[in-house]
């Protein structure tokens, strides 16, 4: 029974790292081609304009906040605080007993993040080249780690809510 537990356990990590090096590498390989195909040229434009592409370099963090600081301080934010937060977040995981759910969150966090900081690390800025919407109404621009990101922030807070609501109606012992 124990080898089972283990096996099991073994097996999701596997799982899950490689669900991590399939986003990273998604990503990698997609701000590679906007970087060919769509350096320099105009935006193009999809499904009556609902998806543009266009490149973007983007010296920020999160809509580009933060790309007109000075270039020691964003390195200290965006890439040597990235690292210091994927190193918490590391060693979070691997204390905590999280769900299966919010592990899948924490590692697609975790693999946006990787992605935009290996950028970071290489360039000082990240491709981005993604933009949706409808009319006026439409995103800023961003690419497939953030897309990760976001939908790994998405499932450990949704995960976390409902197990704060599950155990906040379970009936008490008094």
């Amino acid at each position: 029974m124990l080898r089972e537990a283990m096996d099991s356990r073994i097996a999701s990590r596997l799982a899950l790292l490689a669900i991590a090096l399939a986003t990273i590498g998604c990503d990698r390989v997609t701000k590679q081609a906007a970087t060919i195909m769509l350096a320099g040229a105009p935006v193009r434009s999809y499904l009556g304009d609902t998806v543009r592409l266009a490149y973007a370099q983007n010296a920020g963090g999160f809509l580009s906040w933060g790309a007109d600081w000075p270039s020691p301080v964003r390195t200290g934010v965006f890439t040597v605080g990235t690292c210091l937060l994927l190193l918490w977040l590391l060693a979070a995981a691997a204390k905590r007993r999280w769900s299966s759910a919010a592990m899948l969150g924490i590692t697609l966090f975790a693999a946006g993040a990787s992605s935009n900081w290996i950028d970071r690390v290489l360039h000082g800025s990240v491709v981005d080249f993604l933009n949706v919407g409808i009319g006026p109404l439409r995103t800023g621009i961003f690419n497939v780690a953030d897309v990760a990101l976001l939908l790994g922030v998405a499932l450990v807070v949704f995960t976390e809510a409902k197990t704060a609501r599950s155990l906040t109606s379970e009936p008490s012992d008094s």
